[in-house]
C-alpha cells in the first residue's frame, strides 16, 4: 500500500491506494465493514439567467438561499398585504415560503416556475 496526502476544497485527507497488478492484489487488505451504497447525486440544473435589477422606486424581494422556483403564487400588478406569500423556493429539498415584507403591488416577477436561483438574486419587485 502506498500512503498520500490528498486536498481537496482546502481539506487535507490522508489515503491509502493498493496497487494491483494483473488481477492480483500486491499487499494484503483490511478488513472494513462495507458502507452502504448511496444513490448518485443528481446533476445540478442548468444556471437561470441573471434577474435584473429591482426598478426605481421598488423594493426587491431576494432569494434568501440558493433553490428552484416551485411556484408563484401572485401576478404583476396584483396588490399584496405584509406577510402573504409571493413564491415557493425548494431548497434542501424543502419548500420555503418567500412572503412580502411589507403592503404594496408587485411591479414585476423577475422568475419562472421551475427556474434556479442563486441566493440574493431579486425574484419579485414591489412598489
Amino acid at each position: 500500500m502506498k500512503k498520500f496526502n490528498i486536498t481537496v476544497n482546502g481539506n487535507s485527507y490522508e489515503v491509502e491506494v493498493e496497487e494491483i497488478k494483473d488481477g492480483v492484489v500486491s499487499a494484503p487488505r483490511p478488513q472494513v465493514a462495507a458502507a452502504p451504497a448511496q444513490a448518485a447525486p443528481k446533476a445540478a440544473p442548468a444556471p437561470a439567467k441573471k434577474a435584473p435589477a429591482p426598478s426605481a422606486g421598488g423594493d426587491g424581494v431576494k432569494a434568501p438561499m440558493p433553490g428552484t422556483i416551485l411556484d408563484i403564487k401572485v401576478s404583476e400588478g396584483q396588490e399584496v398585504k405584509s406577510g402573504q406569500v409571493l413564491v415557493i423556493l425548494e431548497a434542501m429539498k424543502m419548500e420555503n415560503e418567500l412572503v412580502a415584507p411589507k403592503d404594496g403591488v408587485v411591479q414585476s416577477i423577475n422568475v419562472s416556475k421551475g427556474a434556479s436561483v442563486n441566493s440574493g438574486d431579486v425574484l419579485v419587485t414591489l412598489g
